[in-house]
């Protein structure tokens, strides 16, 4: 194992929450930060705030826009972490044909595309971090079609790192991240579900971008780790 001096990690997603930390905690291990994401405003406040980096707006779910960047991107890539997207919620039966098939493939087709055009330009050992999550393992009323998207993750995930050895694929399944996002979609029940899980969770305590961050450099730096899922929800997924 060895740190990240010297080399070049790519952060999909990479202006805030699990992204952003991630790109901090890299960066104090020496390493090269491009950041990429929608909005050109986040990515040049948070690229200042980490001392001035590569930054590059894109929609990650445009293949045509995948391509681009990576095909623009100068030198050699090591570690490419994958945030962007995320769960579809909803009951089955109020969902179309087109939603299903989105919220199923959505997360699967922008990683493969991102990992298409990243990994020719990867060194040996390098690394492809995906997120995926441990909350949609259940099966329970509201999730809808969330169980079936988690399910397909690991298997996705395996068979990625099959062909695109020697570069290592990987998945992080977290639960709930105290994130902006998270903050977004709870709005003012944040407070209480923030509550519910210090008093439940094991660790007793929230997860945050920064425990999610140190997984993923791990996994950047360990070069014997390919084709697995990682957890990390606290224990989310056994008192819930």
């Amino acid at each position: 194992m060895t740190n990240l001096a010297g080399q070049k990690v790519v952060l999909i997603g990479g202006s805030a929450g699990i992204g952003f930390e991630t790109a901090r905690l890299a960066r104090a291990e020496g390493a090269e930060i491009v950041l990429t994401g929608r909005s050109p405003d986040k990515l040049e406040k948070a690229a200042a705030e980490l001392g001035g980096h590569s930054t590059a707006a894109f929609d990650a779910s445009d293949a045509s826009a995948v391509k681009q960047f990576f095909g623009t991107l100068p030198g050699t890539i090591d570690h490419v972490l994958v945030t962007a997207g995320g769960p579809h919620y909803g009951p089955l039966l109020e969902m179309s044909a087109e939603e299903v098939r989105t919220a199923v493939s959505d997360h699967i087709v922008v990683s493969l595309e991102i990992a298409r055009h990243a990994a020719p330009k990867m060194r040996p050992g390098g690394t492809i971090l995906l997120m995926g999550g441990t909350g949609g393992r259940r099966v329970g009323h509201g999730l809808g079609i969330v169980s079936a998207a988690t399910a397909a993750l690991p298997p996705f995930t395996a068979a990625l790192a099959l062909e695109l050895a020697p570069v290592r694929v990987n998945l992080i399944a977290a639960g709930f991240v105290d994130t902006p996002l998270s903050a977004k979609l709870l709005g003012d029940k944040l407070e209480d579900r923030r509550a519910e899980l210090r008093d439940r969770l094991p660790i007793g305590r929230v997860v945050g971008p920064a425990d999610v961050a140190a997984l993923a450099v791990h996994l950047m730096t360990n070069t014997a780790l390919t084709g697995a899922t990682y957890d990390i929800d606290g224990g989310q997924q056994f008192v819930f």
